[in-house]
């Protein structure tokens, strides 16, 4: 990945669950050769407990999540870049991650919220209950214009939706 002003560029892909964040920012990593992190995987016990037991985080639940996803992207900044999965559906969560000082750029995958409940439902081993969905969404906030990044639509071939992140993902800094 190309080196841009400020550093790396990260690139973080959003979006509710089931809108393929884990498939795209993966296959994402591959292409430009960088570092993936499932910011999934960043998420304390306690907080994948909470959600298993169908429950929502609050903000005050995402502080170390928030934390831990915010020192990963300090230390891939400080490296060659790399692609970072997670939700980020607050604007405030996202200009935290951005408040690291990296260049940070955002791919939300947008996904109607019919088509994610029926990927979700047909999702297994994933900690996220379908009954979660709606506060998903209930939280979402989309990007706004003076936020770096792009809003891909989720709902179609896989191939064209990872396509338009990676054109997104090159963009020349604005």
């Amino acid at each position: 990945m190309a080196a841009h002003v400020g550093g790396p560029r990260v690139v973080v892909v959003t979006g509710v669950s089931a809108s393929g964040k884990s498939t795209v920012g993966a296959w994402l990593a591959r292409e430009l050769g960088v570092p993936f992190q499932e910011g999934d995987d960043l998420h304390p016990a306690a907080n994948r407990a909470k959600m298993a037991s169908g429950h929502p985080l609050d903000d005050a639940d995402r502080r170390p999540w928030l934390d831990a996803l915010g020192r990963w992207i300090r230390t891939a900044a400080d490296g060659r870049g790399g692609v970072l999965t997670c939700s980020a559906l607050k604007r405030a969560y996202r200009d935290r991650l951005r408040g690291t000082g990296a260049d940070v750029w955002f791919v939300h995958l947008a996904l109607d919220p019919e088509v994610a409940a029926t990927r979700i439902a047909h999702r297994t081993g994933h900690f996220m209950p379908p009954a979660l969905l709606g506060t998903q969404y209930a939280d979402l906030d989309p990007l706004e214009p003076d936020e770096p990044g792009v809003t891909v639509d989720a709902s179609g071939d896989p191939t064209r939706v990872e396509a338009d992140a990676l054109r997104a993902a090159t963009q020349p800094q604005r």
